[in-house]
């Protein structure tokens, strides 16, 4: 992995959180990983969540860890509690909105720089070592966003297409990693726009272009260029 220094930055005035070196706590966790499955739709806004201690055994933390960062999420409106025979917890049907209230641009940056470092160095590292046919299932999910008829399916669209990039040139610990960065990222700023996605993906299939020629420093460019795409 390419360092701050190196030939990929300089990066400076990164927000020392991100770069702190740890992991998660277990309320972070639980945040990201909620705002990561709405932003995949795997749950909608409105949707009953499974309960503490399935989502404690799922994340491998305590139940009473996720107890209180439901709680928390409740107070911040991302969450609604009811009780009842028909009660349990849900996404907030104004999910959208309240992570609009929540934008935090500043950590956003910073969450951004340090996703982008990531990629530049995972395909640095991978450029011209991936074998035939690694990247077939990225090149479908960006012929699916092509097609994609409904705008809405765009930022989940764009955002399996990051967590599966993780995965092909860095394996399930990074795909991991990148999982809590893009989680973190949706509750820190309201979903893309559908015509900025649309841009993006250009970049995506530049990206996969050049990685199958084994061009390092073109397919670099193409992650740097993703974050500047917008349309025409």
């Amino acid at each position: 992995m390419v360092n701050a220094a190196g030939k990929f930055g300089p990066y400076t005035g990164w927000d020392t959180r991100v770069l702190a070196g740890r992991g998660p706590t277990g309320a972070e966790l639980v945040r990201s990983r909620i705002a990561l499955r709405v932003r995949l739709r795997s749950v909608s806004p409105g949707d009953r969540l499974p309960d503490a201690g399935v989502l404690a055994e799922e994340l491998g933390i305590s139940e009473i860890t996720v107890r209180r960062a439901l709680e928390s999420m409740c107070q911040d409106g991302l969450l609604d509690r009811r009780r009842g025979r028909a009660g349990g917890t849900f996404v907030a049907a104004d999910w959208g909105a309240v992570v609009a209230v929540l934008h935090d641009a500043d950590e956003a940056a910073a969450l951004d720089d340090f996703h982008l470092l990531l990629e530049c160095g995972l395909v640095a590292h991978t450029a011209g070592e991936l074998p035939d046919g690694r990247l077939d299932g990225l090149r479908t999910l960006v012929e699916e966003m092509d097609r994609a008829d409904d705008p809405a399916r765009l930022p989940e669209l764009e955002t399996r297409f990051h967590l599966d990039l993780a995965q092909t040139l860095g394996g399930t610990g990074i795909r991991e990693f990148a999982a809590d960065l893009l989680g973190r990222e949706c509750l820190l700023r309201p979903a893309p726009d559908p015509a900025v996605v649309r841009a993006r993906n250009r970049c995506h299939a530049d990206l996969l272009d050049e990685l199958g020629r084994g061009a390092m420093d073109p397919a670099v460019r193409a992650v740097k260029a993703h974050r500047h795409a917008g349309p025409n």
